[in-house]
């Protein structure tokens, strides 16, 4: 495609030259950077699809590992009298 609708990642180091008068450094072109960064970020990192059945046996998983570590000395315990 066109140099000038190339994102800064997509532009070879040859190409850097020629490429960053085509963009916008006024006020408001920075800021419609900032906003379009921002909302790639949110899309990819922060509004990504929830809940299913994957999600909901993760926090199972999550939570009886957390359990079984906070409560191993009293569980070790027990065990070791069973046993004798």
């Amino acid at each position: 495609g066109p140099l000038s609708a190339r994102r800064l990642l997509d532009v070879r180091l040859g190409e850097l030259p020629a490429w960053l008068p085509t963009c916008d450094f006024s006020p408001q072109g920075l800021l419609g950077g900032v906003q379009k960064a921002w909302s790639s970020y949110y899309d990819k990192y922060i509004n990504v699809k929830r809940g299913g059945p994957a999600g909901i046996s993760m926090l199972l998983a999550g939570y009886c590992l957390l359990s079984y570590g906070w409560n191993y000395q009293h569980i070790s315990k027990i065990s070791f009298l069973v046993s004798c």
